[in-house]
């Protein structure tokens, strides 16, 4: 019996695929995704916890053999792909993020001045301000402006 696209079904959302990385200065690398866009992704998270990235930790030259896998499903480092990560936790750890532009839209979307942006995060007015123009959001920055988006209502009076 063979499969028809009238037997299959979708679930969910596809899973990322990426197309191209290049390995960037600390534990970070730009990441062109194969659905389209690009986005630099701190991967340090998660080879500073797991035991099974530790050989990334120090060795630059390692890190700096990255490179996609499994057609896009993952990226690995050194000539036998030994460490590997899979899209989906890289694709995650980008969502983690906030880029100045992104930053920027989540204070417009709520309406917020820097003033009530630093209130609203438990930070200084100075941090919004590097925020919103030239520094990334942190990683715990950025999970409380997604936590703020499910609670505060947008510009408009919906909640977002």
């Amino acid at each position: 019996m063979s499969a028809t696209d009238a037997d299959m079904i979708e679930v969910g959302e596809p899973l990322p695929r990426i197309a191209a990385v290049t390995p960037e200065r600390g534990r970070r690398i730009t990441v062109n995704w194969a659905g389209g866009g690009r986005r630099t992704v701190d991967l340090a998270p998660l080879i500073f916890t797991y035991r099974f990235y530790r050989r990334l930790r120090d060795d630059d030259a390692l890190f700096a053999s990255v490179h996609p896998t499994d057609g896009g499903a993952a990226i690995a480092w050194g000539a036998d792909d030994a460490i590997d990560m899979d899209a989906s936790s890289v694709a995650r750890l980008a969502e983690e993020t906030m880029e100045p532009a992104d930053f920027v839209a989540f204070m417009k979307r709520h309406g917020l001045t820097y003033d009530a942006a630093a209130a609203q995060l438990g930070i200084s007015r100075r941090l919004v301000a590097y925020y919103a123009a030239e520094r990334e959001a942190p990683r715990p920055i950025a999970l409380a402006c997604a936590y703020l988006d499910s609670v505060l209502p947008t510009r408009d009076g919906a909640s977002a």
